[in-house]
């Protein structure tokens, strides 16, 4: 029987440090939101909420990628 993984759930809660931890591939969906906060040190401290905030992003939609691209 095949070993079941468990997919780990972005929330707007969660820094951007820990969502690029959680799968580094997902700097490619902030940059496509024109979010280049990902290299800036607040990254580590702010939550995806509060920097789809600063830059206008529908935090939904933000999430609603990033969770379908977690690898």
């Amino acid at each position: 029987m095949a070993k079941k993984t468990k997919k780990t759930v972005i929330t707007k809660d969660m820094t951007i440090g820990e969502v690029l931890k959680v799968s580094p591939n997902l700097a490619e969906v902030f940059m496509g939101f024109g979010m280049h906060c990902i290299s800036c040190p607040v990254s580590q401290m702010e939550t995806v909420e509060e920097a789809g905030t600063v830059h206008g992003v529908d935090i939904e939609f933000l999430l609603k990628k990033l969770n379908e691209n977690v690898k």
